[in-house]
């Protein structure tokens, strides 16, 4: 059983910082790619950024600049360090990953999302 277990989320000002982290757990064989998606109300869920293990990174414009993905391979897990933020960025974000056990094929999994609310 896969599961991702994510943290980080909350409550700031306009133009603050905050840190997402998801940690996959389980009997994982191999993470080909780790990522954050968002939601917000009355919207579709939404690419937020993706990293790619041992290839690179993909972000959508509206955070370009202000967000970065990194990830610690042997932790299974992928943070997420938000700059700058903006009310538009208020919304539930998402963990995803794509990712095997011994005997599956590859298969995408979801976190149960966090909410991040920004606003003064």
């Amino acid at each position: 059983q896969v599961q991702l277990v994510e943290s980080g989320g909350g409550l700031v000002q306009p133009g603050g910082s905050l840190t997402l982290s998801c940690a996959a757990s389980g009997s994982i064989f191999s993470v080909n790619m780790m990522g954050w998606f968002r939601q917000a109300p009355g919207k579709q869920r939404e690419l937020v950024a993706i990293i790619n293990f041992g290839v690179g990174t993909n972000y959508a414009d509206s955070v370009k600049g202000r967000f970065t993905i990194s990830r610690d391979n042997s932790k299974n897990t992928v943070y997420m360090q938000m700059n700058s933020l903006k009310p538009e960025d208020t919304a539930v974000y998402y963990c995803n990953a794509n990712l095997r056990q011994a005997t599956t094929p590859w298969q995408n999994y979801w976190g149960q999302g966090t909410q991040v609310t920004v606003s003064s």
